[in-house]
């Protein structure tokens, strides 16, 4: 589990090796380290993460209960999104029927093993994004959110999240939304811990500061 100490080691590298960050970390009290036990199963979690794209955190949680309600109070398993009639849960939930197909794709390829969840932390974090790509609906940005996430992988740069593209043009005074090559560019200064960097340009984004 993370520590205090964690965040504070992590707080002094951004804050030394950009004056950027420096400024924000003074200015806003950002959580670094989420203590997190990761007791969530990797499915589970790439389940909610197909229901809750595209969409607000309030409509998320709505829809993620109504999931739950649907099995008992938990995460469906592979085998039980396959079972169920899909118009029958589109409409219970109130997903779309691309995100059903979605998550019909995700269970045939854990159920057959395509995908195998279970040593999936055991890859390194390009490799992970490979295999997850696989899965119809899960492009390159829920791969990166289930590393940061899930994982608690330390140096995940999630280039194609709208937010972080929008908070570092705000924060660096960019004169335009940066692609990926120039956030990367831009992001190697946070290396090896890309991932708390995000964490500050997206607490602080819809924040004023001071």
């Amino acid at each position: 589990m993370s520590t205090k100490h964690d965040d504070q080691a992590i707080r002094a590298h951004l804050a030394q090796c950009d004056p950027v960050l420096a400024q924000l970390l003074e200015a806003h009290d950002v959580l670094l380290v989420e203590e997190n036990d990761r007791e969530q199963e990797h499915y589970a979690a790439l389940v909610r993460t197909i229901v809750g794209q595209q969409l607000s955190n309030h409509v998320v949680a709505i829809l993620w209960g109504r999931l739950l309600e649907r099995f008992g109070g938990r995460p469906p398993t592979p085998a039980e999104i396959l079972a169920d009639d899909p118009e029958e849960l589109r409409a219970a939930v109130g997903l779309s029927g691309s995100k059903v197909s979605y998550l019909r794709s995700l269970a045939e390829q854990v159920e057959s093993g395509a995908v195998d969840l279970e040593h999936v932390s055991e890859l390194s974090d390009e490799e992970i994004v490979a295999e997850l790509t696989t899965i119809r609906g899960i492009g390159e940005w829920s791969a990166h959110m289930f590393l940061m996430f899930q994982l608690g992988r330390p140096d995940v740069l999630p280039w194609g999240d709208l937010a972080i593209c929008k908070g570092v043009e705000k924060a660096y005074g960019l004169k335009e939304t940066p692609k990926r090559a120039a956030l990367e560019e831009l992001a190697e200064r946070w290396r090896p811990h890309r991932s708390a960097a995000c964490r500050v340009i997206w607490w602080t984004i819809d924040r004023p500061e001071g």
